[in-house]
């Protein structure tokens, strides 16, 4: 069994399940292979690149995971990390032209930030080592391993949407960031859009003629490359266990007991612009002046948590936030019910999936999300005998698989309203049988899938790493 290396911006101990979904879904082939987690330690050096080699690299054990980080100078964490992975890539990939930051010196730290990376990493590489690189913070990491000399089999995975074409091309480095893709082996995106997205690009922006071959490949650059759409998912049996342990029924209990006669709503997002948090708040008051009836009665629970606050954009939502909420709360509220219960920090795991449960309708409106895994958690943490529904954003990666939801266009503050109306009045029959279909699309498509589909893709690419 060839050895899996996971390389992420950061690092986590597959042994913990509260370390995240990208260790719950690695941790198996990793402990099985012997694999090696490489990425930044998170750690922040008071000093320049001019003044300090390649930093020292860590190496710990978890369990038969090798865990292998390196820290970052403060001026490289600002350029590669801050600068351009947060203040260029992320913005352009959720269409967000308004907010990139196109600085020069971000993109030369970005791009020197992944080959130190990648000379850190090679010497620790096997000849029959699969790599899996994920994210937009990693992009040139491949080509830069290639440099070195690396004929791994070398895969990628996008987290995030992919832009159109023509918003693509808005990023002065477009061209060199496709070509750095492709000197992976296997690309994978969140959904077929994103995929669609890429492959236009190719024919009407690339400044490089490209080969459009059957089944998602592609040649140029003298490489031939894979793209697909994979999905990435949730553990689900994990979730459903999460509702019904001890924490999540406490919290379920508590739920419905203190809001015994009123419908919950639930909304769990970071605090992004990307969220659609305040089209989402406008939805709620569009639904409690247009649907009075609902007054006195829907209660809309929205946890943001805190996310990049030294970030100016964020900062404004947050006050954005407050003023809303706050103005809702003022204009519609009673002595004895408060519209909107606003709670910005986080919410243990173990306690969400009964948050969860006890609510009848789950608002997943993000204005651009690569898959949105809320949407997910909300549907396995339900009572399969009285569900709730689900209201998502059409411009969620989810969406392509979540067929059964209420799909929104959040930009549509009265459609959205329409759409929560419906669903705080669905009967229970229509709920049982649009979760039932739900249920069996994610349990097809799990988190352990997600892992074997991409796996079992990339090892199965040409060995060839260069195409003749």
């Amino acid at each position: 069994m060839s050895r899996l290396v996971v390389v992420s911006n950061r690092t986590a101990d597959p042994r913990n399940s509260a370390a995240g979904g990208l260790a719950v879904a690695l941790g198996e082939s990793l402990q099985q292979s012997g694999g090696l987690w490489f990425g930044w330690s998170g750690k922040i050096l008071e000093t320049t690149h001019a003044n300090m080699d390649d930093p020292p690299l860590h190496v710990q054990r978890a369990g038969r995971v090798t865990l292998a980080t390196v820290d970052l100078c403060r001026d490289d964490y600002e350029a590669y990390y801050s600068g351009y992975a947060n203040g260029v890539l992320w913005p352009v990939f959720h269409n967000r032209l308004d907010l990139a930051q196109f600085e020069a010196g971000f993109a030369a730290g970005y791009h020197r930030v992944n080959s130190m990376f990648a000379r850190r990493l090679m010497p620790l590489l096997k000849p029959e080592d699969i790599v899996w690189v994920h994210d937009y913070h990693l992009i040139p990491l491949a080509a830069e391993l290639r440099r070195l000399g690396c004929t791994n089999r070398i895969g990628f995975f996008l987290h995030i949407p992919l832009p159109p074409p023509i918003i693509l091309a808005a990023i002065p480095q477009c061209q060199w960031l496709v070509r750095c893709l492709f000197s992976y082996d296997l690309v994978g995106f969140q959904s077929e859009r994103d995929v669609g997205h890429f492959a236009r690009f190719l024919a009407t922006e690339s400044q490089v003629a490209v080969e459009m071959l059957s089944g998602q490949r592609f040649r140029a650059f003298g490489r031939l490359l894979q793209a697909g759409a994979f999905p990435v998912s949730i553990d689900v049996d994990e979730f459903v266990a999460l509702a019904t342990a001890r924490e999540g029924r406490d919290m379920y209990q508590r739920m419905r007991t203190e809001y015994s006669r009123r419908q919950l709503l639930i909304g769990v997002d970071r605090l992004d612009y990307s969220k659609g948090l305040p089209q989402r708040m406008q939805a709620f008051r569009m639904l409690l002046d247009k649907y009075p009836e609902n007054r006195s009665i829907a209660t809309l629970i929205q946890i943001a948590a805190p996310s990049r606050e030294d970030v100016d954009a964020y900062e404004d939502l947050r006050h954005a936030m407050d003023q809303i909420c706050g103005g809702i709360n003022g204009d519609y509220g009673e002595l004895d019910w408060t519209p909107i219960r606003y709670l910005h920090r986080n919410v243990a795991r173990k306690r969400i999936a009964g948050l969860y449960r006890a609510c009848r309708v789950a608002l997943v409106t993000p204005l651009r999300d690569g898959m949105n895994l809320v949407a997910k958690e909300y549907i396995a943490a339900q009572d399969e005998r009285d569900p709730g529904v689900l209201v998502l954003s059409r411009f969620a990666g989810a969406a392509e698989q979540l067929r059964e939801a209420l799909l929104v266009n959040p930009y549509d503050i009265d459609g959205t309203a329409e759409a929560i109306r419906r669903a705080l009045s669905m009967p229970p029959e229509e709920r049982i049988e649009r979760h039932r279909a739900l249920m069996m699309r994610l349990r097809d498509q799990d988190i352990h899938w997600w892992r074997k589909a991409f796996l079992d893709v990339l090892t199965a690419c040409e060995t060839r790493a260069v195409v003749t």
